[in-house]
């Protein structure tokens, strides 16, 4: 068993396919026109061919008020591993993107959490070597 797509609820799609590819840097794999949605995946550069991420649109009722839920008590939907927490955090600040934590140090690894403009917080982390 593998995991090979994980979704990532968004309010806005158009919105979602820049914030994910021209501002964090992933890659779009599918986007397919499904009536009032569309079907769109992108991918890390680094792994073209790992893990999906699916940027589907929000529309069910209980989506909303669980995204906002999450973000009222500060709780990241998902998180992306980075090389360099400190880095990415100035990489992307400086591309005016939104952080709710700065870099912190919690034990063995590095965390920040952003603002990815379509409902969601999205924890950016890497592992400190031993």
């Amino acid at each position: 068993m593998r995991i090979t797509m994980a979704s990532m609820m968004v309010d806005d799609q158009d919105r979602a396919l820049t914030f994910y590819t021209e501002v964090l840097g992933f890659q779009v794999k599918h986007d397919i026109p499904m009536g009032e949605a569309r079907w769109i995946t992108v991918v890390s550069p680094d792994l073209p061919e790992g893990t999906e991420l699916v940027l589907e649109r929000d529309g069910h009722p209980a989506a909303k008020p669980f995204k906002a839920a999450l973000v009222a008590d500060g709780i990241p939907y998902t998180a992306f591993e980075v090389d360099d927490v400190q880095a990415e955090y100035e990489r992307l600040s400086a591309l005016g993107v939104t952080f709710t934590q700065p870099p912190t140090e919690m034990g063995p690894v590095t965390t920040a959490v952003l603002d990815d403009t379509c409902g969601n917080l999205i924890q950016i982390q890497a592992v400190r070597a031993p």
